[in-house]
């Protein structure tokens, strides 16, 4: 199976699904209009590894996560300075279709929201808008998508039903099918597991982390445990008193960032005095 990657003018290529992709933020702030939400990052993250973003609420978290597919350019006001990249492409060139990037940064939301249709439809929907596979073909993606997902066995029999229908925790795995079906490069997670039961929680971190040897997978959590349980690497992300502007604070290997951190407002963060 292949997936999408892009070259150097943002046009679209052939790349194998194993790939997965850097995401680079190149001097980056996030603005709405005059007010300035998150300023200055300047980070490379690796692929094929989780990366947890972690900080307080207002922080600019999902700001940051959103930037890299552009769900943030629905909001009209909304701009970028710097430069953002998965792998070779730069997000936000104009050369860059905004629907293709989707194809290659797929996004799993906080709250499960499978489309009001069947499991089957549910996962082909992104083949069908951007490969319009044959019929045989169309199958063994859902199959495969539901198999990595881990939620085959359980609806194999039911595929024409509602994905409205299944458990909170079977909806949320439905959405990572969905989003990998297209097999993208990225997969970006909105705290996930925020809305599920600990089983349906302990069932989706170790499906991220079977995910991660093909997809590089960028996480927003509130949840210290599970950043330390799921992420290969981490930064944390605070507001600055003097201009309000979230600012990434540290960044490194999770086991550095919980073990021994290098900058005072992490320790304290992560020991629970603040956020």
């Amino acid at each position: 199976m292949t997936a999408s990657t892009s070259t150097n003018d943002g046009s679209v290529g052939a790349a194998t699904a194993q790939g997965g992709a850097t995401v680079s933020f190149d001097g980056v702030s996030l603005c709405y209009g005059d007010y300035r939400a998150v300023k200055d990052i300047n980070l490379l993250l690796p692929a094929r590894a989780i990366t947890a973003i972690i900080g307080p609420s207002g922080c600019g978290k999902s700001t940051v996560l959103r930037a890299v597919n552009r769900i943030n350019d629905q909001v009209p006001i909304f701009r970028v300075d710097g430069r953002i990249r998965v792998g070779e492409m730069d997000v936000y060139a104009r050369s860059t279709d905004p629907v293709m990037l989707r194809q290659q940064v797929g996004m799993v939301f906080q709250r499960p929201n499978p489309f009001p249709m069947s499991i089957y439809d549910n996962v082909a929907f992104g083949p069908r808008l951007f490969d319009r596979l044959p019929k045989a073909e169309l199958n063994e993606t859902v199959e495969w998508a539901l198999g990595q997902a881990g939620l085959w066995n359980e609806v194999k029999d039911k595929l024409r039903q509602s994905g409205q229908g299944l458990s909170g925790g079977q909806q949320q795995r439905l959405c990572i099918a969905r989003a990998i079906a297209t097999q993208p490069d990225v997969l970006l997670m909105d705290e996930p597991c925020s809305a599920l039961d600990p089983i349906s929680t302990f069932t989706v971190e170790e499906l991220m982390l079977n995910l991660k040897r093909f997809y590089t997978i960028i996480i927003v959590t509130h949840n210290m445990q599970q950043a330390a349980r799921v992420s290969d690497f981490c930064f944390l992300m605070n507001v600055d008193p003097e201009d309000r502007a979230g600012h990434v604070v540290e960044y490194g290997t999770t086991e550095q960032i919980f073990v021994n951190p290098q900058n005072q407002q992490t320790q304290q963060y992560v020991e629970g005095k603040f956020g």
